[in-house]
């Protein structure tokens, strides 16, 4: 089971000092709770809520990047890269010489976005690997700014591009979207 929830409650258990939480599901499904409920253990990741972005948005900046492909004769995986690069989402990772391959090769599977370039570092033995993070862990903030930037392109090579108030209403979709997903863990 998978969902959304707030927490509503943190006290320390009195036998074994560790703490208990109480959390406010945003479901209705109880029955899938109760099968739960009698395991001794599960498996359990809390990590702070983030709305995924639209897919319309998504899908429109693909077809942006389709329409610069066809103009610049570029693959549009290559234009996608380096509209990542230019929104510069990133981490700067210190990595030992030896695994740097290996790292960059295990950070470029999550998808054509997620890139890597390197440099060297001032430790002896380490690279420091910039390393890009997919539009598809993007915010509406970061999604916003790569279409944006893609939107810029295709004006000055005068592709016709949707109107800003069309794009920010691609976006607003998202928002109001996830604003119904979250309205219960308020």
């Amino acid at each position: 089971m998978q969902t959304i929830a707030k927490i509503t409650d943190i006290n320390i258990d009195f036998n074994t000092r560790k703490p208990k939480i109480s959390l406010l599901l945003n479901t209705n499904e109880i029955s899938a709770i109760e099968e739960l409920k009698n395991e001794n253990m599960l498996n359990l990741e809390l990590k702070k809520y983030r709305a995924k972005r639209s897919l319309d948005a998504n899908a429109y900046m693909w077809v942006l990047v389709s329409k610069l492909q066809e103009k610049l004769d570029i693959p549009k995986e290559e234009i996608y890269k380096d509209a990542i690069k230019n929104i510069g989402v990133y981490e700067v990772i210190l990595v030992k010489n030896e695994a740097t391959d290996r790292f960059i090769q295990a950070w470029k599977h999550n998808g054509i976005g997620w890139v890597c370039e390197t440099t060297k570092s001032k430790l002896d033995g380490f690279t420091n690997v910039i390393a890009y993070y997919g539009s598809s862990s993007y915010d509406t903030k970061e999604m916003s700014r790569l279409i944006e930037l893609i939107v810029q392109e295709c004006k000055q090579l005068n592709i016709e591009t949707k109107s800003k108030s069309e794009i920010d209403s691609l976006l607003k979709q998202w928002e109001t979207g996830a604003s119904k997903d979250n309205k219960m863990c308020k």
